[in-house]
């Protein structure tokens, strides 16, 4: 287990420190880093991402690039520009809704965004269930607005109930984040035709494997997203996109962008808009530069003790 500690460019998800845990294997490196507040069975799923990689157990892609978006969190307009032409893809995924901020601030974020992709480009954006159906129709025609057309609208109410009530509701596509990684049946959002878009993030739901399966399974256009991983994570949503029958969407994969280093030696970043399929090279340099101090290592090994203690319950 090696521990790493990355600064980040911008907060991002209250964040500004991305902590993560690497664990090697015969394929290589694995990475596991639920988000700090996550308990033992959150964190679990996540585990078996990690030992996926590891053992190297991947399907075969079927392409050999995936096109992705850059992530614009909730700066200020000038900020946001620079993000975007720095980011060098012709799709954006921009976050909205953020505590303490206002519709105003969204809609000039989104000016300025739209302003540096030019017409052409696409822009989605990521409310992470904060609005009620009310207040996701009516924002959701601002922020429409204000975009010059937006390609999708990620999670704008909490529940599946509420998304399905905003999707009868407004003409822009609707897709599921959290109603479908962070439910207990994930199907709802099909059953109750909540989505035009789904929303896969493979550690959070246990693998490159599990998630194809929920594809498959689910019957929605798939959008595959990181969650805020160094390379050696992003690459395990690499591998999901590279191997879904049909990627009709652009993926929220370039969030390395969002660090101010990383664990590989060739970090995923994007070359026109799209990250090469492949396995990275862990540099060992690297992780001892990035190396969490020992009280976060300790923290993060009783954390996998008790995933692991889970584990044995479970089986007996």
């Amino acid at each position: 287990m090696r521990v790493v500690s990355i600064p980040m460019r911008t907060r991002f998800r209250g964040l500004t420190v991305r902590e993560a845990v690497l664990l090697p294997g015969t394929a290589g490196w694995g990475e596991w880093s639920p988000f700090l507040e996550y308990d033992a069975h959150v964190a679990e799923p996540w585990l078996r991402c990690a030992e996926e990689a590891a053992a190297g157990e991947w399907p075969e892609p079927v392409r050999d690039v995936v096109p992705v978006n850059v992530t614009v969190p909730a700066v200020g307009p000038e900020a946001a520009h620079a993000i975007v032409l720095r980011g060098g893809c012709r799709t954006a995924k921009v976050k909205v809704a953020e505590p303490g901020q206002t519709l105003a601030d969204d809609e000039a974020r989104l000016e300025a965004v739209r302003d540096a992709l030019g017409a052409d480009g696409r822009i989605r954006v990521d409310a992470n269930g904060a609005w009620s159906v009310d207040d996701a129709v009516a924002a959701i025609g601002a922020l429409d607005r204000a975009a010059g057309g937006l390609e999708y609208v990620e999670q704008p109410s909490a529940s599946v109930e509420d998304l399905a009530a905003v999707r009868r509701r407004v003409d822009v596509p609707i897709a599921a984040d959290e109603s479908i990684r962070r439910a207990s049946d994930p199907y709802r959002v099909r059953d109750l035709a909540a989505a035009d878009v789904a929303v896969l993030k493979v550690q959070p739901l246990g693998g490159v494997r599990a998630c194809l399966r929920i594809a498959e399974d689910i019957g929605l256009p798939v959008v595959v997203s990181s969650a805020l991983e160094t390379s050696a994570g992003v690459a395990a949503g690499v591998a999901l996109a590279a191997a879904l029958p049909e990627l009709p969407y652009a993926c929220g994969l370039a969030t390395v962008q969002l660090l101010t280093d990383d664990v590989a030696v060739d970090p995923l970043l994007p070359v026109d808009g799209a990250l090469a399929v492949g396995r990275p090279d862990v540099d060992e340099a690297a992780l001892d530069r990035l190396a969490a101090p020992p009280d976060r290592v300790a923290w993060w090994e009783a954390r996998y003790a008790d995933v692991a203690s889970l584990r044995q319950d479970r089986r007996s």
